[in-house]
Order: C-alpha cells, then structure tokens, then sequence
C-alpha cells in the first residue's frame, strides 16, 4: 500500500527546517499501524506526506506502486479524493449540517448521485452505531457521538487508506476505548489499511505494529505487544 524510500522533507524560512530526516519504511495492505513519537518529531508530516497532502523534498512515496511525489496537483487530489480518507481529533463537521448532510459531503464531491449516496449514508451509519442519529446537528451530539460521525464520513468513500490524526485526543478515556474498538472493528470488517498517530499509549496498543519516529527518523518499528486487543 505504503512504501516510503529515503523520505526527506524540508521547510526554507530564515533557516531550513527538516521535519523528516530519511525516512525509509513500507506498510502493508490491511495493516493497521500506529505512529507515535515526541513532539516534532515528524508525525504530522509523515501522515500528510502519506495522505498527498504535500510531497517529499527528496526520495520515494508510492502508493499502491505509483510515485506521489512525482505526480501533478490534480493528480494528488484524484487520490485523495478517491483513495484516502482522514479522521481528525477536532472532528471537522460542518455545525450546520446535519449527521446525515455531513456524510454525505465527501459523496457530494465525487460526483455521487443523490440516491447512491443516501444508501450509502444509511449504511456507514448504521456500521458506527448512529443510525438514530441522522437528523441531528453536530451540536446535540456527544464528544464521542460526533467523532463516530467523523468516522462515518470517512468511511462513506470506501476509501482504501484510512489516516487518524490524534482520533482520542478530545475525548474521555471511556468514550476513547469505544471510538479505539471501533476502529479495530472497521479494520478487522473491512480490511482496511488505518495508519494512526497518536501520543496514546492506549490507542496504539489497538495496533498490530507501532513506528516510532525522533527528530524526523524511525527510531523504532515493530509488533506492539497486545496489539489487535
């Protein structure tokens, strides 16, 4: 799915700043990987660069064999739009819209007939326990409630790549294990590759391996003990 070859990237102001530092790895189809590290450390980067959100100053991304750093704008934004979706500790819904209308956006903007992309909204709904939901704004829903409807928007594509950027940061630790276990759930039902950064110990150990990066390169990569619990 993944394969990062010799990974560089650099930011010039007064002064270069290189948030990644060489970083070579490769993630599998269907893993689900957790990436932790300090603050600084790259993380963020690293999930953007694998996202097509930016690319690489130097060196290799491919994704599913083709080099992303050598393609255009538009080209980047076809796989993004089609192949990777993203989930954000903030949840990113739009107040206005409602839990179905939200959904439904990434739909919308593939060019989705209204009909296809109803069904589809009703189904990834009903997969994050949220069908009785539908109706409401983002505002009467729980901490955890809305960030179910950020997963059921993210699902709603069938995007084979699945990117978390700190998916329990905003919540309790009880509502945190039960978005972590429906994470696993999503992985284990439909094989998808879900690559996660996290600063919790918690969510990574849901990982079957967990990266660890320092300024800008993989100081660790492995199986996490109890990892898929």
């Amino acid at each position: 799915m993944l394969q990062l070859r010799d990974v560089v990237k650099s930011y010039d102001g007064k002064s270069t700043v290189t948030a990644l530092a060489g970083i070579t790895l490769s993630i599998a189809p269907g893993e689900m990987v957790a990436i932790m590290g300090p603050s600084g450390s790259g993380k963020s980067t690293l999930l953007n660069l694998m996202g097509g959100l930016d690319v690489p100053t130097s060196g290799q991304l491919l994704v599913a064999g083709k080099d992303l750093a050598r393609e255009s704008e538009k080209a980047r934004s076809l796989f993004r739009r089609n192949s990777v979706s993203y989930i954000f500790q903030a949840y990113h819904l739009m107040p206005t819209l409602r839990v179905r209308q939200n959904v439904a956006l990434p739909l919308q903007l593939a060019g989705v007939s209204a009909k296809k992309a109803a069904l589809q909204v009703e189904r990834v709904l009903a997969e994050v326990g949220l069908e009785k939901r539908g109706d409401h704004l983002p505002d009467e829903l729980s901490g955890g409630e809305r960030q179910r409807v950020a997963i059921a928007r993210a699902l709603a594509t069938d995007a084979p790549l699945l990117l978390a950027d700190e998916p329990t940061g905003n919540l309790d630790s009880a509502r945190g294990r039960e978005i972590l276990a429906l994470l696993r759930s999503i992985h284990a039902n439909r094989n998808t590759t879900i690559v996660m950064v996290t600063h919790d110990h918690d969510a990574a150990s849901v990982c079957d391996r967990l990266i660890r990066l320092r300024d800008g390169r993989v100081e660790d990569d492995g199986v996490v003990i109890g990892g898929g619990r």
